[in-house]
């Protein structure tokens, strides 16, 4: 009952930030017609809206081109409150993807960081601390200096041959992705001996990856040419250009490995009172250091694949949280993570609200600092 409360005060939190900033912009929009907007954009079973349609012109072979008849099926939506058709446009079109986005990659980030602070007993942890963010940062950039063609020819049944092609952006982000696998899963080799993994020997190797792929990071900068803006930009984290595939394919990664993490949040805690005695409960130490790291790893490089690289978010927002519903992980994980996704909301609000739209990453830091050493003067960290 405490872990519902306080999960449903923070989403109701989160609602209400998302709904004022999808108000705010250039166009300003009252938020009783965003929410206006967004419920008339649902297509719910309500109804079933049928139209003709055809299928083709398809290559027969011996026949010639063929047009085939067909049905169009559509849930029709229960709402039709009366908005200008523009607002509509720029609250589901503009806005809400962008917001969505950045809901999704804040509530990942803050997730996998309060995991990362429980796994090593360590306030200071956050998701970079096993090369996620770095590998991240390798990938994209390796991709964007030396951009290769993602394209395949694909033979569709009574279509034919058929190009399929990735974007520049999908590639990015793509390439993201496996760079920040490939770089969690390499520390957890290097770290594992003997099908056993110590938490400091796989902390030490998180900082040395970090260092040798920040090494490599700077290497490709100085390669990069014209395409060195964009790295930067890549590298301070950004949202802007959000678009509903990215917001489906996040949404499609991140809730189910955060319900896996939310699985493990008794045994998180158990962990903190150090692996022996964890053992000693009936943990089953090593199989669940496992699953948190993997699962970690992956919701953390589901969040920067699109978004790039930013900071702050898996280190400060699950500290405050701990700080207000304590370290019970199966109260303060569902409240972190929907912590997060209002902060980075918040944050991305008032970096395309300034007069020149600056990269997310920058107001995490700017915002988040200060009030992380704020805590830190007022308040004794101690081990959790």
């Amino acid at each position: 009952m405490r872990s519902a409360g306080w999960s449903a005060a923070v989403a109701a939190l989160l609602a209400v930030v998302i709904v004022v900033s999808a108000a705010i912009g250039p166009v300003r929009i009252p938020p009783e017609t965003v929410v206006k907007s967004v419920l008339n954009a649902l297509s719910v079973p309500a109804g079933i809206e049928a139209s003709a349609s055809g299928v083709g012109p398809l290559p027969v072979p011996g026949v010639g081109p063929l047009t085939l008849p067909g049905v169009d099926l559509a849930f029709a939506s229960p709402f039709a409150f009366p908005v200008d058709a523009v607002h509509q446009r720029i609250v589901v079109g503009v806005r809400l993807p962008r917001i969505l986005l950045a809901a999704l990659v804040g509530f990942a980030l803050a997730a996998a960081g309060t995991v990362m602070q429980g796994f090593f007993r360590n306030p200071m942890a956050d998701p970079s601390i096993i090369g996620v963010s770095s590998g991240a940062a390798v990938g994209a950039v390796t991709f964007i200096v030396f951009p290769v063609a993602l394209s395949a020819t694909v033979a569709l049944p009574l279509v034919g041959p058929t190009e399929v092609a990735l974007s520049r952006g999908a590639g990015t982000s793509l390439f993201a992705f496996v760079g920040a696998l490939v770089a969690a899963f390499g520390v957890y080799a290097i770290a594992t001996r003997g099908g056993r993994t110590p938490v400091a020997t796989l902390l030490l190797a998180g900082v040395a990856v970090q260092t040798f792929l920040g090494a490599v990071v700077s290497y490709l900068q100085l390669q990069a040419g014209e395409s060195l803006r964009q790295i930067v930009a890549w590298l301070m984290g950004h949202l802007s250009g959000a678009a509903w595939s990215e917001v489906a394919v996040t949404a499609a990664v991140v809730p189910p490995l955060f319900l896996l993490l939310l699985a493990y949040a008794r045994d998180l805690n158990v962990l903190l009172l150090g692996e022996e005695e964890a053992r000693g409960l009936g943990i089953a130490v090593e199989r669940t250091k496992r699953v948190l790291l993997a699962a970690s790893a992956l919701v953390t490089a589901a969040g920067v694949a699109f978004a790039g690289v930013i900071g702050f978010v898996g280190l400060i927002v699950p500290h405050m949280l701990r700080l207000v519903v304590g370290p019970d992980h199966r109260v303060l994980l569902p409240t972190a993570a929907l912590a997060g996704g209002t902060f980075l909301v918040a944050a991305d609000t008032l970096a395309r609200s300034a007069p020149a739209e600056y990269p997310v990453g920058i107001v995490t830091a700017a915002v988040g600092a200060p009030f992380f050493v704020y805590l830190l003067v007022t308040r004794e960290v101690t081990e959790l």
